[in-house]
Parts: structure tokens; sequence; C-alpha cells
């Protein structure tokens, strides 16, 4: 659900106070039309600045469809003034939406060439205001949202360790946290790993390391699983990239994080046609 502030706030930013050039008298129809293959998102985004505006939409794409180019992924009628007033701003969102849908879907589709199992996870390095767009649309292209916000888990990043040490820093965060908060530590180096699972994390981050050190790493955090007697997941981020997936997907972890899905996502090309 978009706010009708943030709608607003949108349109207002494009638009201007004193616009002259939609000021078009008239019914017409519009449709949004991809000019190139990927998978859609945003569509919902999209349609509320056109429904705020009073346009009807009238036909529209689901998220996640893969799309060809030439194709209508969204369909409006509804006043002249209002249907160009929206144009703009429901072509951004959705371009931008779905280049972070295809991207993870790119993704997804590089893992399963090894992995049926394994998760690709979107994180936190999302555009400021646009986080739940950003996040539903890693979710279009078959990804996983990962956190959402700070509170979702506890991460036990380097600098914690630094300030509390590994196993205190579990502590301390435990004593805090609800029952059904999980706790993630992040680890630099392949002796790290077992210590974060005995020490009692959920899920071991193994951060900035190449696939090789990534399954010598999970190697022995499923030992330490073992020992403790409970399931710890292990998640691979930092710097990876489409490319890389395969191999990370091969080394047996269970989520591989990018914030590349979000933060470097080339914008889908569409167009927006009237009449």
């Amino acid at each position: 659900m978009i706010p009708d502030s943030k709608i607003e706030q949108w349109l207002r930013e494009d638009v201007g106070h004193h616009d002259v050039t939609n000021q078009v008298p008239g019914e017409t129809t519009g449709r949004l039309v991809a000019k190139e293959s990927g998978v859609v998102a945003g569509l919902e985004a999209a349609s509320a600045v056109f429904e705020y505006l009073g346009v009807s939409v009238t036909d529209s794409a689901d998220a996640g469809d893969r799309i060809e180019s030439g194709d209508r992924v969204l369909e409006v009628a509804g006043p002249a003034r209002e249907v160009l007033r929206g144009e703009r701003v429901a072509v951004n969102v959705t371009g931008h939406a779905s280049g972070i849908a295809t991207k993870t879907r790119a993704a997804v589709d590089a893992a399963r060439t090894e992995s049926d199992d394994v998760r690709v996870a979107g994180t936190r390095k999302t555009t400021p205001g646009l986080r739940g767009i950003e996040k539903r649309a890693v979710v279009a292209g078959g990804g996983d949202t990962h956190r959402l916000d700070l509170s979702h888990m506890v991460m036990v990043k380097d600098n914690h360790v630094a300030e509390m040490g590994l196993e205190s820093a579990v502590e301390h965060f435990r004593e805090r946290a609800s029952f059904s908060t999980k706790i993630e530590v992040e680890v630099e180096t392949v002796a790290e790993a077992p210590r974060a699972a005995e020490a009692g994390a959920d899920i071991v981050l193994l951060d900035n390391m190449d696939p090789e050190t990534t399954a010598e790493a999970v190697g022995l955090l499923h030992e330490a699983a073992d020992e403790v007697g409970r399931e710890v997941l292990a998640e691979a981020s930092g710097g990876i990239t489409v490319e890389d997936v395969p191999d990370y997907a091969a080394t047996g972890v269970d989520v591989i994080s990018m914030g590349s899905l979000t933060h470097s996502a080339p914008t889908l090309d569409l167009s927006f046609r009237t009449g």
C-alpha cells in the first residue's frame, strides 16, 4: 500500500507548482509498454499513482511476469491532463522496480544451475524512501527480502565484535532481543564461523570470502551445528555478482545476499504512449 502522501511527494517533485505542459483537455487512454525483455515489478505503485489522480487502471500484468519487448504491462483511461501528470512517475517507478526484479531473476536462475535450495536475498542497501518498492521487486524476481529493517534481526557486525568480542556480543544482544528475533553474526575468517555457531548464532554471514574459502567455512559451520545440536544457517555476502552466483551456490551455503540487486540494477526500459 503506497500512502497518498508519498504519491503526492512524487508528483510534486516531477510536476512542480505551475506546470502547463500537461494542461490537455478531454479524455484519453494510455499504455505502459516494454522496450526490452525482463521481469516486471512496481505496477502496484504505478497503479496507485494513476488511481490517486482519478485515472482508471484498466489492465495490468502481474508482478513477477516475464515480459518481452512490445508487451503492454499497464493500461489506463481517464482525463488526459491526469494521465499525463502520472506518466513519468509511473514509468520511473516501474522501470526501477522491474530492473531490480530482472536482475534478481537472473541471479536466482544462476543459483538454480547448482542448487535448488539456496536463497538469493537482497540487503538493506536500498534507496531511502523506496525500500518497500525495492524489496517487493526482489520478491517479484524470485528472491528473498532478507531483513526489512534493523529491528527484524540482530546483526552482530565486525564493529560489535571489535568492541565487545564475538561471544560477549552475541550474549549481550541475546539478553536484549525478543525470543522470536534471530541473531546473525558476521565473520571474516574461516575460524570464526564455528565460533559464532557455538556462541549462539542462528545465522553466520561469511563476509567477503571467495567460493573456496566459503566452502571450507560452511563445512566447519555444519560440524559446529551438529555439536551444538541445532540448525545454523550459512550466508555468503560481499561483492557477489550474478556471474559469481553459481560458484557460491555450489559451496553449500543456505543464502546468497547481494546488495547489487537493489543498488546497482539497471532500469528496465519502458515507454508510455497515449491515444
